[in-house]
């Protein structure tokens, strides 16, 4: 330890270790990022962000050596960051935007350009659906929501017949039934959530384009209201609403944003909404029901509840990136929830089979 450092308390050292760690997985992700994206900016700028957390970690382990704490030479990458990177180099940086939003990583607003004549920031508009976000990522959120949907479902569904009939043909046609049932009706859903929340929007823009074109001083005062709350000055408030208001297309598409919270350019489509909820529930129900469509008979019921359960922790450590918790403990979360929900119909499909009979 360095005579001449003043001392920390213990837990100020931990916290700064901590820290430490965090700008060492900080670095080891904008180098992915930098090396993942296409665009030679933000490639750029990923790389000096990449660069500024690697050597904001070397202050805190040169405090840290200072304080006599054993740091070591090269930690290892989390399992947090090397799910993320994978994700991202399948996905892309741009389809990854909500989970690297929850990661905290910085420069994502480099992705998010006004449109002309929108020198305020810009709200995107709501997707609607069971489990979609208010951003244009949260597709991503609902693609794992439905595989964890489709993957609890029919892993109950299996396990709660096997515990009254485990014949391997009665197992077999409960899960393609469970399989095709829960899509479909998770597609039908989702189309009908969607497609009224777009005809609401659309409702909504159409009544904005009425009073556009018959109030259009009383619709610039608003929109000037709405720059002035933002700390714009009155006078500069009122200039740049007239000035957004002399283009009709850009007026519109400035009030929907402004004072509806809309994007009219993405209202979301119902079809790819259904489309990608049926997917996604019938790639999580398919876990279970694999080993009854390779034939497993003796071993299917605890093939089908095994494979399950490594389902639900992957889902859970997938989760995890947007939940800014470790992804050890969220897959094991996800499988003691899934887990439990899928023994507790086992049970009860062996208490009802044995009634019965």
């Amino acid at each position: 330890m360095n005579p001449n450092q003043p001392s920390r308390p213990a837990a100020d050292l931990r916290s700064l270790l901590d820290s430490w760690r965090s700008e060492k997985q900080a670095a080891a992700l904008y180098r992915i990022l930098a090396t993942t994206e296409t665009d030679e900016a933000k490639r750029s700028l990923f790389a000096k962000l990449g660069d500024e957390a690697e050597a904001q970690a070397q202050t805190w382990e040169r405090e840290l050596r200072d304080h006599g704490v054993p740091v070591p030479a090269a930690p290892g990458i989390s399992g947090r960051v090397q799910l993320a990177g994978a994700l991202v180099r399948w996905l892309g940086v741009r389809r990854s935007l909500p989970m690297l939003a929850a990661l905290k990583v910085r420069g994502l607003s480099a992705y998010r350009s006004a449109p002309p004549g929108h020198p305020m920031p810009t709200t995107v508009g709501p997707e609607g659906g069971r489990h979609r976000g208010a951003d244009s990522g949260g597709s991503l959120r609902a693609a794992v929501f439905g595989v964890n949907d489709g993957l609890v479902s029919n892993l109950s569904l299996i396990l709660g017949v096997a515990g009254a009939a485990p014949e391997p043909k009665t197992l077999l046609l409960a899960g393609i039934a469970g399989l095709l049932a829960g899509a479909f009706s998770m597609a039908a859903g989702e189309y009908i959530s969607m497609r009224s929340q777009r005809e609401l929007f659309e409702y909504q823009i159409g009544l904005e384009r009425e009073e556009l074109a018959l109030y259009p001083q009383q619709e610039a005062a608003e929109l000037a209201l709405i720059y002035q709350a933002r700390g714009v000055p009155p006078d500069e408030a009122r200039l740049l609403a007239n000035r957004l208001l002399e283009n009709p297309r850009h007026a519109l598409d400035t009030l929907a944003r402004e004072e509806l919270g809309l994007n009219p350019d993405e209202l979301g489509s119902p079809w790819k909404a259904a489309g990608a909820s049926l997917v996604a529930f019938g790639m999580g129900g398919i876990i279970p029901l694999a080993p009854l469509l390779l034939g497993a008979t003796t071993l299917a019921v605890p093939l089908a509840a095994g494979l399950g359960l490594l389902g639900l922790f992957a889902v859970g450590a997938a989760l995890s990136l947007f939940t800014g918790r470790g992804a050890a403990r969220s897959g094991l979360r996800m499988v003691l929830i899934g887990g439990g929900a899928a023994l507790t119909t086992f049970l009860i499909g062996k208490w009802l089979g044995v009634s019965l009979s």
